[in-house]
């Protein structure tokens, strides 16, 4: 591996963390490398957090909460801040679509149209501050005047995966932020750069000290996050092994938490539904990311008789995708994020030969690329539902055709799964693809292709997760609800 010991990431202080309003220096020397995958070489160096280092980003976010003014504003003062926050990142768009790709080996024409809609979020949040019921009239029934009111949830711990981090970074901050919460942000060691550059662009859009924090730390360091009794709210998004250990850690001491975790999804493919059409939409979706994405589609679910007619189809759409460097303009799909990630979608693809599924295409890594971690687009029929890489998270590029007898056996073929956080119905009658979608046991059905929306809603059934994010559903998670019974009608409300 070749290493260059310079900063090459477009951000200032990698060797600090942002805690309390400031740029402070680490408790340590220790640092992580950040391996670029398309190279194998490293981007930048970033400053690992110890121990101290989160109890201090913690006590910053406390104080902000429990002495500060930020609880303390009204929600329109508030979202003053997101409107700044907006303002001040859209000049850096250009800046998150470099590191993307650099991190995480998303396509970099991807990474750019994907960072353009980021400022939106927290504009859309910020919108909800003038007709969100955070206080709303209610009948007591005793007699006098009641209120519901909802309050921040406190100090949130926002702990974000490497995927897509600049995303998920919006969809829990930006509500936080509204709702009046202080966040302690905790990166991911493989992409920490989405979160470095969230933290210049709140210190440019004034936010007060100790409401935003950030750190970057690995699993063990991260847990101390976790069991803070300081911190009153968990939101996680990663595998739903970590968010089986974050929720039962939650539940030790009744912290607040939700949890977007993994998917195994499936796509029911309908009689009616055109094959070629049909292969073409899953086989583009799934090179969004090198199929590094919780919620694709990657049991493919079709009726016996039409099996092999899809697999051929599958695999002649998904042997042609052109696999590259992120940054050339020809490339559909790059490489996975790491050697360990490659090595375990192997591992899987192993697995689906050993355990008697047909290889239809890839399996193996580009004989064209001596270098970088990538991987070959693989198709996989006559896939037993019970077989291990159709039970199991493989996040890679990875398809599995599944036959069954019928559409109710499709059905149950689909909700045979530990998880439910994505789903597709893949046919031409509108009604049907209602009617199917309403016996789907998932977060997310879309028609026809990958659909999933946090402009709406995003989170799991099962053991997908808990709670959702985006969309107003995505503040409830931030607020407490308060019941306040007076004995008379307050002045504001005659």
């Amino acid at each position: 591996m070749s290493v260059v010991s310079e900063n090459r990431a477009p951000l200032r202080a990698v060797d600090r963390f942002y805690i309390g309003g400031a740029w402070v220096r680490p408790s340590s020397d220790a640092m992580i490398d950040v391996i670029e995958p398309a190279t194998e070489e490293v981007y930048y160096r970033i400053a690992e957090a110890r121990e101290a280092d989160v109890d201090r980003a913690v006590a910053a976010a406390r104080r902000a909460f429990d002495d500060g003014p930020w609880p303390a504003l009204t929600h329109a003062q508030r979202a003053e801040y997101l409107s700044a926050i907006a303002a001040n990142l859209r000049p850096r768009v250009d800046d998150a679509a470099q590191i993307w790709p650099r991190e995480s080996g998303v396509l970099h024409k991807v990474a750019q149209a994907g960072m353009g809609a980021i400022p939106g979020v927290y504009e859309f949040y910020a919108g909800l501050a003038g007709d969100y019921p955070f206080e709303e009239p209610a009948e007591p029934t005793g007699g006098g005047f009641g209120l519901i009111v909802r309050e921040p949830v406190g100090v949130v711990g926002a702990i974000i995966p490497w995927n897509a981090p600049m995303s998920l970074i919006a969809y829990k901050i930006a509500p936080a932020l509204l709702a009046g919460c202080t966040v302690v942000l905790k990166a991911s060691p493989e992409a920490p750069g989405a979160a470095y550059l969230m933290a210049e662009v709140a210190e440019a859009a004034g936010l007060p000290a100790g409401v935003l924090n950030v750190v970057t730390a690995d699993r063990e360091v991260s847990e101390l996050l976790v069991r803070d009794p300081r911190v009153d709210k968990i939101a996680f998004t990663g595998s739903t092994a970590a968010g089986k250990r974050i929720a039962s850690i939650c539940g030790e001491r009744i912290a607040r938490v939700t949890l977007e975790l993994g998917g195994k999804s499936a796509a029911v493919v309908l009689d009616d539904m055109d094959l070629g059409q049909a292969a073409r939409a899953l086989s583009g979706a799934e090179c969004f990311l090198s199929g590094q994405v919780c919620s694709s589609l990657t049991r493919i679910v079709v009726s016996r008789r039409r099996h092999d007619a899809l697999l051929e189809a599958l695999a002649g759409t998904f042997s042609q995708v052109q696999v590259g460097d992120p940054f050339a303009p020809d490339t559909q799909m790059g490489p996975l994020v790491a050697a360990r990630q490659r090595d375990r979608v192997e591992g899987y693809i192993a697995k689906g030969v050993a355990e008697g599924a047909r290889l239809a295409t890839g399996g193996g890594r580009p004989k064209d690329l001596d270098r970088g971690y990538y991987i070959e687009p693989t198709v996989f029929g006559d896939v037993d539902n019970s077989s291990t890489i159709a039970r199991e998270e493989i996040f890679g590029p990875v398809l599995s055709v599944i036959a069954a007898d019928d559409e109710a056996d499709a059905v149950r073929v689909a909700n045979d799964t530990a998880y439910g956080l994505n789903a597709s119905v893949f046919t031409h009658d509108l009604d049907r693809a209602r009617h199917v979608a309403g016996q789907l046991r998932s977060g997310t059905v879309g028609h026809n292709g990958f659909r999933t929306d946090f402009g709406i809603a995003f989170g799991g059934f099962k053991q997908s997760g808990i709670g959702r994010e985006g969309g107003r559903e995505g503040l409830l998670p931030y607020l407490e609800t308060k019941t306040v019974i007076l004995n008379e009608t307050p002045a504001r409300y005659r």
